[in-house]
This record gives C-alpha cells, structure tokens and sequence, in this order.
C-alpha cells in the first residue's frame, strides 16, 4: 500500500525531516533499498550505508539525523517505527469469505459470516470460528474448539478438542495445540497412560511459530495468556502456564507444569524442568537448563561456551575433579586456621 511519508510519521509519533508528500509503497535495507522504499536505522554497525543509501527515507533517531540529509521520521526506537510503519505498508493480504468447497463443516457449528475457510480444512461438532477469522488450507479445528475474532491460522494447525483461541492470534503452518501432555504412571515398570483432561487457552494477541506444540492439561489447563510471543518450534508441556507479553525463541523447552512470569525473555534452546517457577522479567540466554525456580527477576545464563576440542575435553575432565578439588581445599584451609590459631 502507499503512504506519503506525513502519514506514516503521524502512526508512529514520530517527528518529519523532509519531503511530506514523499510516497512510500514498500520497505528496504539500508544497503539495498529503492525509489519508493523506507529503511531504518537502529545499530551503529549499520550507519556506514547511511550516507548513499538509496531508500526515499529513513527512519533514525535525533543523533543520527546530523548525519543523513535525506528524507526521514526521527524517532526514539527506529526498529520498533519500522515494525509498526512496515505492517502498514505490506497490509493485509486479500482472503476470500465464505467455506471453501473442498472443506468440511460439521454440524452445530458457529461459523461467523465474516469467517474463511480454505481448502480442505475441517471444522468439527461445535466449534466456534469468530469473525473475520481465517482458517487457511488444511487446519483441522475439532469438536467444542473456539478461534476468537480476526485469527489467522496460516495452514495445516491443529486445534484439538475444547481448546480456546483469544482474538487477534497468529498461528503459524504446522500448530499442535491441545495433544495430549506426556502423562505416564509407572506399574512395576509397565507404563500407564493418565488420561489428559484440561484442556489449552490461548489469550488475546498471541503468536505462535511453526511447527510449535502446546500440550492439553491433565486436569486443569494449560494456559498461554495475552500477547505472549513463541517462535518456532517449542515444546510447552501439560499444564505449563506462560505470563502475560513472554517471548520466547525457537526450540525452548517447557516440561509440565512450570510457571513462567510476565514480560519475560527466554532465548532459543533453553530447557525449563517440570514444576519451576520463573519470576517476572527474567531474561534467560540461549542454551541455558533451568533447573531449579527464579524468584527475583535478572538475566540468568547457563552451558558451557565453545572452545577448542582439545580445551573442552580438558575441562571436561576438571569438571568432574570438582568436588575432590573442593574437599582438599577445605582440608587446607582447615590446617591453615589450625596452625594460625596456635601462633
């Protein structure tokens, strides 16, 4: 879509330096951007191809303005102004109303007028899909299931059984929400299958990646609440609840029943043990195991960085001399206070 440079200053409070009635109709890089395309500028690594890039405008902050003499929106936050001036400019795509031919709709079923629903997707007994919802080719929405208003469900999501999806989600291609969490008794070493009673909630304004999966709970639900943010390829396990406007990245696992806070960050490939609780505005970084709760907020790391082979085996062997180290250490120090009490 096009928008004079005015306009799109105005949506993000931003301050305009240069031509009002530039017109934008698409974003870029800074090295790569066009006639017709605005960039931004957020990291310092970045600010050499502020002088010759090409773009109509650019979005920087005041102190890189004395810079650049092009046309610009200086704000305080230039990536947050392009997310935001970006999902304007690449708008909606155009999504046909109606139940394609191909689909299959149960009976009882609440489908809004406004609703689509592509190519071979089914709807079963029950389930409520709002309005302007899109159910995009191949999603499977079972019995008692709802999708709150303006969803997107991209293709081939699952949404099993009675779970509840809030309104303005995005749900990615490949979606499990609602299989049964791992719940397994032990007799006399025969596993026994506990039935998954809960079920999932999902808030308000929540994204979830590709291919992510979200396990019903056992009994009670498991629940993901509003503008929470997951990436690619997460495991979140039975009765795992996520706070409010969480991010997290791709291949984190959650094991059930932990708690994570509000406005937390949690990095790709983290590993969070059943039943821990993670305080509010925990940032934890990549490839950490959280093994026991987080009760005052931080950043929190874990692992072991790379190193060369031959180092890595070394350590390794160190690591495990760690606790012999520690009690010869306290023998000394107990010999040492000994001999200098008796001086």
């Amino acid at each position: 879509m096009k928008y004079r440079l005015d306009e799109l200053a105005k949506s993000v409070a931003g301050r305009l330096a240069g031509d009002p009635e530039c017109v934008i109709e698409g974003v870029g890089t800074l090295q790569h951007a066009g006639a017709g395309q605005i960039a931004f500028l957020s990291s310092g690594r970045y600010r050499q191809y502020l002088a010759n890039t090409a773009a109509s405008a650019v979005i920087l902050t005041e102190a890189d303005l004395a810079e650049y003499s092009g046309n610009a929106i200086v704000v305080g936050d230039p990536y947050l102004a392009y997310a935001r001036i970006a999902a304007l400019v690449a708008g909606e795509p155009a999504r046909r109303v109606g139940v394609h031919r191909s689909a299959v709709v149960e009976g009882g079923c609440r489908v809004a007028e406004s609703a689509s629903i592509g190519a071979n997707s089914f709807i079963g007994s029950g389930a409520t899909i709002g309005a302007n919802v899109y159910i995009g080719p191949g999603c499977i929405i079972e019995s008692g299931a709802e999708i709150g208003d303006d969803s997107v469900l991209v293709a081939r999501v699952t949404v099993c059984r009675d779970v509840v999806v809030g309104h303005r989600a995005m749900i990615h291609p490949g979606v499990v929400l609602g299989a049964d969490g791992f719940g397994l008794a032990n007799d006399h070493g025969v596993w026994v299958k506990v039935p998954q009673l809960g079920s999932v909630r999902i808030g308000n304004d929540v994204e979830i990646g590709a291919n992510t999966t979200i396990d019903r709970g056992a009994i009670e639900d498991t629940i993901v609440e509003d503008g929470v943010k997951l990436d690619n390829l997460i495991q979140i396990g039975h009765n795992v609840r996520i706070g409010e406007h969480t991010a997290i990245a791709a291949a984190a696992m959650l094991a059930g029943s932990c708690t994570i806070g509000k406005r937390c960050t949690i990095a790709g490939g983290v590993g969070i043990g059943g039943h821990i609780s993670i305080a509010d505005g925990t940032t934890i970084t990549a490839m950490s195991m959280v093994t026991s709760p987080i009760r005052e907020a931080g950043v929190y790391s874990s692992g072991t960085p790379l190193d060369s082979n031959r180092n890595w085996h070394r350590n390794a062997v160190r690591f495990k001399q760690l606790d012999e180290i520690s009690r010869r250490l306290k023998e000394i120090e107990k010999r040492f206070d000994n001999v200098k009490n008796k001086e």
